[in-house]
């Protein structure tokens, strides 16, 4: 009896013993991949093209909007948010129309757009031209009227007197937060981000205040999603846990005000560079961090392109593209759209406007520049940013981009006069062709004028070939 009493203890110590042996043998050294999920391959190179329905076209419709994707086609864009396209609450509404983020039925379309037919067929016309469509995803809050207030009032947070709750210290008073320790919700919310997957088409989401959401449940509608076919998830959040198993992609939000700050010559380069040594230090490489120079959030509260970047607004847009990162392209940058949009109100775009507009050309040029050199491409498929040191660093933001025999040399002149700077080391050094210009040899010595509010891109495949990327 007494041995027979032993032998669970017995059993114990040899598996203790049994123990540091298997660790030894995995290796307990060796880095662990952290990133869980796979990036889809059409992301590669994508760019993203952010559409507000009510303001796209005169008619605000999925119709009138199907009607543009020709032209999106011409501009190069990859990939379609759709911001949020669901029925907008009544109760405690901000403005005629209401804010597309008080979700009113996770389920259904606004008729403001259109019906789910027309919607479908808009997803099925941006397929068929080789696009792929995310939805604008709003899971922190509901409406004040969505039938879940009535229907689970347990599924929500609520005051210290018992109230229902807008998210703590903003203005968002349209709006009440949902409770995530429940699991009702996540059913619920989860169900119809399933429901536009499998039925509509959709490829993917863009996740509204996404850090607000606890990241295990993003983690678990990913595999999910990912069931019906590789989707892609843009997380309006700045955390790098939420790169593990939930998004591709989530916002530069430190990168956009840096950059908005030298443009205005409140600062000079070197403010970008506490971004680039976190991107490469701090976050994992398949990150893609979405690069953005304007949104419907920053036109709306923050002012237009040319409030924001004045003189500088071509060079941003560019480094936009050549940077470590994601681009984004918000609808009516490529009509040089000088208006901040009603939020609350149609506000339609005027596409004519920019009498001259030069910007969608330029924008048109900078993804052919992007898609022509691998060095460019998106998080785990790019090369990193080596910075290049210059003579001129105090007024010029300079880099190279290099992936086996893709070059790329970036130089940047914020300032509001011409910089002309030599090269301190052959980083730089080579021979190239110069986006939207000729071949250029770039040799020892040599000194290079960047203009004034300007910028200079190169690609070439080295420094002793002759240049292949980028070439018309």
């Amino acid at each position: 009896m007494l041995k027979q009493a032993f032998a669970p203890l017995t059993a114990i110590a040899a598996a203790l013993v049994a123990a540091p042996a298997a660790a030894q043998d995995a290796d307990p050294w060796t880095p662990r991949q952290y990133v869980q999920l796979e990036n889809p391959e059409w992301s590669r190179d994508a760019v993203l093209y952010q559409i507000n329905t009510r303001h796209f076209t005169p008619e605000g419709t999925f119709v009138a909007a199907q009607r543009e994707l020709p032209r999106l086609k011409a501009l190069g864009v990859d990939i379609l948010w759709l911001m949020p396209i669901h029925p907008i609450g009544e109760e405690n509404r901000k403005g005629t129309l209401g804010s597309p983020y008080s979700v009113k039925d996770y389920y259904g379309v606004n008729p403001e757009f259109g019906t789910a037919e027309e919607f479908k067929a808009f997803v099925d016309a941006a397929h068929a031209q080789g696009f792929k469509v995310i939805l604008d995803l709003v899971a922190n809050h509901t409406a004040w009227d969505n039938p879940l207030r009535s229907e689970h009032p347990d599924w929500y947070e609520k005051t210290w007197d018992g109230d229902f709750r807008p998210t703590p210290w903003w203005d968002w008073s349209d709006i009440i937060d949902l409770d995530w320790s429940q699991p009702g919700v996540r059913a619920h919310v989860g169900g119809a981000m399933e429901q536009w997957v499998r039925d509509y088409g959709v490829d993917g989401f863009r996740a509204d205040v996404a850090g607000y959401v606890p990241v295990d449940f993003w983690e678990t509608m990913r595999q999910r999603l990912n069931a019906y076919r590789p989707v892609f998830m843009l997380g309006e959040v700045q955390e790098t846990a939420y790169h593990r198993a939930a998004f591709d992609a989530t916002y530069a939000w430190d990168w956009h005000h840096t950059i908005k700050d030298i443009a205005r010559g409140k600062a000079g380069p070197s403010a970008l560079y506490g971004y680039y040594a976190e991107n490469e230090s701090l976050w994992p490489r398949e990150a893609m961090r979405m690069t953005y120079i304007e949104n419907h959030d920053s036109n709306a509260w923050e002012g237009t392109l040319y409030e924001n970047y004045g003189e500088g607004l071509e060079a941003a847009i560019a480094l936009s593209f050549v940077t470590e990162g994601i681009p984004l392209v918000h609808n009516g940058m490529e009509a040089c759209n000088a208006k901040r949009l009603e939020f609350f109100e149609r506000d339609p775009i005027d596409w004519s406007q920019g009498e001259g507009c030069t910007l969608g050309a330029l924008i048109a040029d900078l993804i052919d520049f992007r898609k022509a050199n691998p060095a460019l491409e998106n998080g785990k498929w790019g090369a990193r940013m080596s910075k290049v040191d210059t003579d001129s660093d105090d007024r010029l933001f300079a880099f190279v981009r290099q992936e086996e025999a893709n070059k790329v040399l970036g130089l940047f002149n914020f300032s509001d006069a011409p910089v002309t700077a030599q090269f301190k080391d052959g980083l730089p050094l080579g021979f190239y062709l110069e986006f939207r210009g000729n071949r250029i040899t770039l040799k020892r010595g040599e000194a290079v004028t960047i203009p004034a509010h300007g910028y200079r891109l190169f690609s070439g495949t080295g420094e002793s070939a002759p240049p292949i990327m980028g070439a018309n």
